[in-house]
């Protein structure tokens, strides 16, 4: 008889606890999806650039969202950090955000594109958040995700940077693709 051999997986407790025994170096880009770690891609320029816009773009929803950029989200299992996240208005100081919080989620990718449509996406739409867009920087192109499942999401949608979106959430926050990727 074959034994199955399973992955080990780790908690979001284990992580912080690896976190503040100094197990991961200091400028270590590593997140937890599911009780697994995985390294963060380096952030090129026109990572950085397409993030930068996104938030520039999204300044106008500071009074209906709290924009939140490159930081933790917590989800049962996994502690992404998507690139941009729109969450309610509120102060998360004490806590996290965590899936009811989130209005949108937003990934940007360059080489991470493949890892970020089969890996986190998934994980976002498993977890229950409504909304997200993943950015693809080589083909200015966004994929919008919509309809939450336990398998992921059921809606993916693609647009390209002629058109104009708006999250769910904040249908009065209509943004045209294409200055995501103005000079």
């Amino acid at each position: 008889m074959n034994a199955v051999i399973e992955p080990h997986r780790i908690t979001v407790e284990e992580y912080h606890q690896m976190g503040e025994a100094g197990i991961f170096g200091e400028d270590a880009r590593i997140e937890l999806l599911e009780g697994e770690l995985f390294d963060m891609a380096p952030i090129g320029s026109k990572h950085a650039n397409t993030v930068a816009r996104l938030v520039h773009l999204f300044y106008a929803a500071r009074d209906s969202a709290v924009v939140w950029v490159q930081n933790p989200i917590a989800l049962a299992r996994s502690e992404p950090e998507p690139d941009v996240a729109l969450l309610k208005p509120g102060n998360y100081w004490d806590q996290l955000p965590t899936v009811d919080d989130v209005l949108l989620l937003i990934e940007v990718a360059d080489s991470s594109i493949q890892h970020d449509r089969e890996r986190k996406i998934p994980v976002y739409g498993r977890c229950g958040i409504t909304e997200t867009w993943l950015v693809d920087v080589n083909t200015r192109q966004v994929e919008i995700y919509r309809e939450p499942s336990p398998s992921g999401y059921r809606m993916a949608l693609i647009r390209g940077e002629q058109d104009c979106i708006a999250p769910l959430a904040l249908p009065e926050l209509e943004i045209a693709l294409g200055e995501i990727w103005r000079t």
